[in-house]
C-alpha cells in the first residue's frame, strides 16, 4: 500500500499531518520525527480500526509504502 502524506505549520509552530486517503487520519507533533512516527501509528491504528492489515513497514518521504 502506498500512501501520500501532507505536512504543514500551524499558527503554533506544530508540525501537521494528514492522510488524504485516509479521512480522519491525522496527526501533529513539534519535531519532525516525531511526526513521522505518529502518522505511522496513525495510519497502521486507521487500517486495523477499518478492517485492514496494518502496515508492516514505512519509507521516510512524503509518502508511505509497504
Amino acid at each position: 500500500m502506498r500512501f501520500d502524506v501532507v505536512v504543514r505549520r500551524d499558527e503554533y509552530d506544530y508540525y501537521v499531518s494528514t492522510v488524504p486517503e485516509l479521512p480522519g487520519c491525522h496527526t501533529q507533533a513539534k519535531s519532525l520525527d516525531d511526526l513521522m512516527s505518529r502518522i505511522k501509528e496513525a495510519i497502521s491504528l486507521y487500517l486495523e480500526t477499518e478492517g485492514g492489515s496494518p502496515i508492516g513497514s514505512f519509507c521516510r518521504s512524503a509518502s508511505c509504502s509497504s
